[in-house]
């Protein structure tokens, strides 16, 4: 079991896991935004048109593609994610291909991506305490977008690509090889998913 475990955790450790988790988690991103970019073409449109993920009062992508913050800046927020997400998926296939990017690269990619993830997490936060409805592809954003974040930041610790003091570097370097990095966003998504289903109970399911 335990020389299981070993490979499993040196497997984890590995540019095919870490760029091909990056890669997988990037195209989930991507096809959100997709959707919902058509569902806000659809929307402007037709104000009235029904979308598919309309289920109930609480799992409604059209409640929450109609309310201010899904164009914050003037467009639908989903086109960001058309521009991003395949930037990450074009450093993950070179990554998997061998391409080592400049240290100013990865972490001027860390700064975009970490201003990304505070983005998504706005929005996940106005649509639980504002606009009172989840958007299923929006929550998938949330998840995929978490996980890439995780995989650069681990990618960019282990090589050294941030600016941070020797002391600081050599603990954090510590800390994901102990996989401390995977046991957070395990723990930090569970805790997601208990906030949802805390706050709307069975009106998810009604």
């Amino acid at each position: 079991m335990s020389v299981i475990l070993a490979g499993f955790r040196q497997a984890r450790h590995s540019n095919v896991w870490i760029f091909g988790t990056m890669l997988f988690s990037a195209c989930l991103s991507l096809l959100a935004s997709f959707v919902l970019s058509i569902d806000a073409v659809r929307l402007a449109a037709d104000p009235d048109t029904a979308l598919s993920c309309n289920i109930n009062s609480v799992i409604s992508c059209g409640a929450v593609a109609t309310s201010w913050q899904a164009g914050l800046f003037g467009f639908p927020n989903a086109f960001l994610g058309l521009v991003a997400e395949p930037v990450v998926i074009t450093i993950a296939v070179a990554s998997l291909g061998g391409v080592r990017f400049p240290r100013w690269f990865m972490f001027a990619a860390q700064v975009v991506y970490t201003l990304g993830v505070i983005f998504a997490y706005w929005l996940f936060y106005q649509s639980i305490a504002h606009i009172g409805a989840l958007c299923p592809w929006c929550l998938l954003v949330t998840v995929s977008t978490t996980l890439v974040f995780t995989t650069l930041t681990h990618v960019n610790i282990r090589d050294g690509n941030l600016p941070v003091p020797a002391r600081l570097r050599s603990t954090l370097k510590s800390a994901i090889e102990a996989d401390l990095d995977a046991i957070a966003v395990t723990i930090w998504l569970l805790l997601l998913a208990l906030l949802v289903v805390t706050k709307y109970g069975s009106q998810l399911f009604g």
